[in-house]
């Protein structure tokens, strides 16, 4: 397109003019991938659970283990985080069941607003955490505490602000 621009340009330049003008190269425009683009230094992984709140864990873990087949594991309480797990393996990843432990839990004040329960948060595995909040940081993105915890998986894991994340809360876990 640009030689044809350029043509275009000098076709009311007289045959003697022509032979003045400087030669021209073809240059690309387009930049060959990785190029200038500076490598991260982590890499997001694979979903590992979708988080659902629920006002009655049991009645939550008898519809998908007695009524839709699915297999669920034990509750296991997380009193630093303020919740109860239960985990519904669905093959290629998991939902996680999330029940308050405790009036300060961060389920209860998400129930409040919600009666019946609901999404709560993905998670999504990354090769390394301490390089993903280091670079979420630097790229403005709010963490919502200040050191990863350990999460229900016995890994580390990171909350980063649904504000952020286009109004999803997203937990990241050391793969």
């Amino acid at each position: 397109m640009a030689s044809s621009l350029l043509k275009v340009a000098v076709t009311g330049l007289s045959r003697c003019a022509w032979h003045t003008l400087p030669s021209v190269r073809a240059v690309s425009l387009t930049v060959p991938v990785g190029q200038g683009v500076p490598q991260s230094l982590w890499k997001l992984g694979r979903l590992n659970h979708v988080a659902i709140a629920v006002p009655d864990l049991e009645k939550a873990t008898a519809l998908y283990r007695d009524v839709l087949g699915a297999q669920v594991s034990a509750t296991v309480p997380l009193p630093e985080h303020g919740v109860y797990t239960v985990f519904v393996e669905l093959g290629n990843t998991k939902l996680e069941l999330l029940h308050p432990l405790g009036e300060k839990s961060p389920i209860a004040g998400f129930l409040q607003k919600n009666k019946a329960g609901g999404m709560h948060h993905i998670c999504i595995e990354v090769d390394d955490i301490n390089a993903a909040i280091v670079d979420l940081k630097e790229k403005k993105i709010r963490l919502l505490s200040p050191e990863p915890r350990i999460g229900a998986h016995g890994k580390p894991v990171m909350f980063l602000h649904p504000k952020d994340c286009d109004g999803v809360l997203v937990e990241i876990e050391q793969a």
